[in-house]
């Protein structure tokens, strides 16, 4: 089961449009923005300003793909942002293959739906043949290696059966055993999309990685338009307004300008504090800045603050170099902004959440981390005879 409730007719699966959250407002173009009317734009655009009723497939369509290289953290990131979500309605698409893990953004696993795994793995590729022969050994260590011949190999192996990383290096060996299994495999990771399948994702349940090409899991073939132009609409409707090196942080990709030139005639622009062009779907209102904001306690990786390269509107400059060097740890967001990081414990018949914060809190914060603290120990460990919150200050 997918439908969390039926999508409104105004915001159908797919649509460039934020959520309505907040007060929303018109501002006009060429207005200077700051860091909180930023902050409440993504946090709108992110559903984190209120629990959306909507699907699981819309949800995941509307944030372009969510940052799973850790498998479970997508689980809580949705549990944040959706009302009613429960686990059952993520693991029953990864299982019924309509979401798939695969190395996308920025060359890191990331959830998508099926038909964006398609389509936007040519848009992604120049990432991650960069990282093959630009941010790895393995573009060296596989050097001279016919590549066509190795890809056309490793698919017929993982279109049979899917395989781990290390079984497919270990074949791939055999046949090419001038080359070390771990580069091989690497070197087709990185140069066609392959799919993780279940159990490796799924809720409740764990395993290995286990590998298949996407047009053979899907039993569809890849996409041939590799022009970002629909990726950068769709990043705004996520993420903006946001600057041409807001959209290369998240996205990995290089060469933006030519494809942000084409779309200009249509977008909006602002200013953020510092002088820098910011660029936003047409007609887009945004949430008025003092728009009050919820406590939410996000994924690991959560792309709410990976998705920007000035990370100021959700990032406290005072918190900065705590939070940068930690930036994938599960988070805390306290007025819109990362004020700490959580940590869920298990144990026989007990479970406790420790939150530690940067700062102390106000008396009315801490009561919503708390409350908000208590939910999130009911949907990770429902029925726990012994649960409890722990907050502590860094």
């Amino acid at each position: 089961m997918d439908e969390l409730c039926p999508t409104p007719p105004s915001a159908p699966a797919g649509a460039e449009s934020p959520s309505s959250s907040g007060a929303d407002r018109s501002v006009p173009e060429g207005a200077v923005l700051g860091a909180r009317a930023l902050n409440r734009s993504l946090l709108a655009r992110q559903l984190l300003l209120r629990r959306e009723r909507r699907s699981v497939s819309d949800t995941l369509t509307h944030l372009v793909a969510m940052q799973a290289q850790v498998p479970l953290a997508p689980y809580y990131s949705l549990w944040a942002r959706l009302d009613g979500f429960a686990p059952d309605h993520l693991a029953a698409l990864i299982e019924d293959r309509r979401a798939v893990r695969l190395s996308l953004l920025r060359a890191t696993v990331h959830l998508v739906t099926a038909d964006d795994c398609l389509a936007l793995a040519p848009v992604i590729q120049p990432v991650l043949t960069r990282t093959l022969h630009v941010n790895s050994p393995f573009g060296r260590r596989t050097a001279g290696v016919d590549h066509e011949a190795l890809l056309s190999a490793a698919r017929a192996l993982l279109d049979a059966s899917p395989l781990t990383k290390s079984e497919l290096g270990r074949l791939l060996h055999e046949r090419w055993p001038e080359y070390d299994a771990e580069a091989l495999a690497y070197a087709v990771q990185l140069q066609t999309p392959l799919v993780q399948g279940p159990p490796r994702g799924l809720w409740g349940r764990g395993g290995q990685a286990r590998h298949a090409t996407a047009e053979g899991w899907l039993g569809r073939p890849v996409g041939t338009e590799a022009a970002p132009d629909r990726l950068v609409r769709r990043y705004l409707a996520a993420y903006g307004p946001a600057t041409v090196a807001d959209v290369r942080a998240w996205s990995g990709l290089g060469g933006l300008r030519d494809a942000v030139e084409r779309l200009r005639p249509e977008l909006r622009r602002y200013r953020d504090e510092r002088g820098r062009e910011l660029l936003d779907l047409p007609s887009t209102p945004l949430p008025d800045p003092e728009t009050p904001a919820p406590v939410r306690f996000l994924g690991d990786y959560d792309n709410l603050l990976l998705a920007h390269a000035d990370r100021i509107r959700v990032i406290p400059e005072e918190h900065r170099d705590v939070v940068v060097p930690n930036i994938g740890r599960p988070a805390v967001i306290v007025d819109g902004f990362v004020r700490g990081w959580w940590r869920l414990d298990r144990g026989r018949g007990a479970a406790t959440l420790r939150i530690t914060f940067f700062a102390p809190l106000s008396d009315d914060d801490r009561v919503g981390v708390i409350d908000e603290g208590r939910r999130l120990l009911a949907f990770a460990a429902p029925g726990v005879p012994d649960a409890a919150v722990e907050v502590v200050l860094a």
